[in-house]
């Protein structure tokens, strides 16, 4: 071995003249390229699960696309239309009076008639609801008049209270309460009744009960 060959390198190398063996160690660009390709798929994998926690807690956001419980609720929603509320002249109303003061019965009966609304009975309360209620009035029928004819009747007094029993027919009741000043204004009534027919997508109750 020559004098002149760097130690361990076995005689393999022979220095002459100027030049020298390099020294430097090999580049490691297999290593360098797999640790960019594993720090690339982390962050997206952290992008996508972010995303999906965005979309579980706010339904989705505005996508059209938005799978979220929010947005499934909306869709079925929007796809689920109400059947047409009826016009007053379809809705028979029996107008009772719950309060001490005579004659509301009969005056409300006959501003409803020429509002449109068909009338039944005319008379006191129910021993049920006699002197019992003490708001402007309540308005009862059956469950599937909640969502109809009810609310069709409720643009006419402002702030009663709907409630559903047990009875099968098509009529509604209007009980009169103590706090009773006289059903809401004519142009008031038209333009409640006005929006509230519009042809506009409204849930039903069991749509909003399961969303």
């Amino acid at each position: 071995m020559s004098m002149l060959t760097p130690p361990g390198m076995g005689g393999q190398y022979r220095i002459t003249g100027d030049k020298y063996p390099r020294m430097r160690p090999p580049r490691r660009h297999g290593r360098l390229v797999a640790a960019v390709v594993a720090s690339v798929a982390v962050l997206g994998l952290v992008g996508w699960g972010t995303l999906q926690l965005i979309d579980v807690f706010t339904g989705g956001g505005g996508d059209s696309t938005a799978t979220g419980p929010a947005a499934r609720c909306r869709t079925k929603a929007a796809a689920t239309r109400a059947e047409p509320l009826p016009e007053p002249g379809r809705i028979t109303v029996n107008v009772y009076n719950a309060t001490k003061r005579t004659g509301l019965a009969k005056s409300t009966a006959d501003e409803l008639k020429k509002r449109g609304f068909r009338i039944g009975d005319v008379g006191n309360a129910s021993k049920q609801y006699d002197k019992k209620v003490k708001g402007t009035g309540m308005l009862l029928g059956s469950p599937a008049a909640q969502d109809t004819a009810l609310r069709v009747l409720a643009t006419q007094l402002t702030g009663a209270d709907l409630r559903a029993d047990t009875r099968k027919g098509t009529e509604v009741d209007l009980v009169i309460g103590d706090a009773f000043k006289g059903l809401t204004s004519r142009a008031t009534a038209d333009r409640a009744l006005t929006t509230l027919t519009e042809p506009t997508s409204r849930p039903t109750a069991a749509t909003r009960k399961s969303c």
